[in-house]
């Protein structure tokens, strides 16, 4: 079973980009989409929407600095080890898991650290690019974001967002324990 597994998530892996790098321009030559004009015309409005992001941007990467410098985040990581110790979730990787949700720049400094203490083919150093790979950064797009279009209540959106979260960190964790455990 693990075997099958493992040989149709290569597989996968190997086609799905090439796949999307065919597939979008001859769907958008089909359905006469001029794609370089929709591209320039998407780029000037991420540069507009860049601009109105910025102050939102530096708040939260403070916040996170403060998050980090304070301490707080080491002190969480090693009150939630006993749990993810039953599931066989490397204590190591903890950090990285819990700054996900905050900040991808600041997750990367946690993987790259990772990597360089346990080497990229671990199973530390693989777990934990998964978890990279299979989250978002939910509280700072709900900042950035919300905060440009001025949404104050953001109702379902910090759960369901966390949630998307729990469940990308769980399936990293059990794809990384079939292909790589």
């Amino acid at each position: 079973m693990g075997d099958i597994f493992r040989l149709i998530i290569e597989k996968v892996s190997v086609l799905a980009i090439p796949f999307l790098l065919f597939f979008i321009p001859v769907l958008a030559f089909f359905k006469k989409v001029k794609i370089y004009e929709e591209f320039v015309e998407g780029a000037k409005e991420g540069f507009q929407v860049a601009v109105v992001i910025i102050p939102y941007l530096v708040a939260i990467l403070v916040a996170i600095g403060m998050f980090r410098a304070s301490g707080a985040m080491d002190i969480f990581a090693k009150m939630v080890s006993p749990i993810t110790d039953l599931i066989g979730f490397p204590p190591d990787a903890l950090p990285a898991a819990i700054m996900r949700p905050l900040s991808g720049s600041g997750t990367l400094g946690i993987v790259t650290e990772l990597m360089k203490a346990h080497g990229p083919d671990s199973f530390i150093g693989r777990f934990a690019s998964t978890i990279y790979g299979s989250t978002e950064t939910t509280f700072y797009v709900l900042a950035v974001y919300f905060g440009a279009v001025n949404i104050k209540k953001t109702r379902h959106a910090v759960p369901s967002g966390l949630m998307a979260d729990f469940v990308g960190i769980m399936a990293a964790l059990f794809i990384c324990r079939v292909m790589f455990g």
